[in-house]
């Protein structure tokens, strides 16, 4: 399984979009430094959105897209699943 997710600083804040096989895992990296300067320099840590697919070329297609969305979509795209901008990483198993 293959998993496009958006990261927030903070409700309406600095916004990440990558792509994973692992998501935990990912979350981790981040977290721990482990992931990108970007996340790092603006705090980008609160897992906000995800989608998941089957294939990675699905999930690729996918994160490249929304990497061209504007942002007031992105931001809707959010808030049409999480419109108190949760951190949804207490709910990956």
């Amino acid at each position: 399984m293959y998993h496009v997710y958006t990261l927030a600083s903070r409700r309406h804040g600095t916004l990440y979009i990558g792509v994973t096989n692992s998501l935990p895992k990912r979350l981790e990296q981040h977290r721990s430094g482990k992931g990108s300067l970007f996340e790092k320099q603006y705090g980008v840590f609160r897992l906000v959105y995800v989608e998941s697919y089957e294939r990675a070329e699905e999930a690729i297609a996918r994160e490249k897209q929304l990497k061209r969305w504007k942002r007031d979509w992105k931001i809707e795209l959010i808030e049409k699943e999480n419109l108190e901008w949760r951190d949804l990483s207490d709910l990956l198993v």
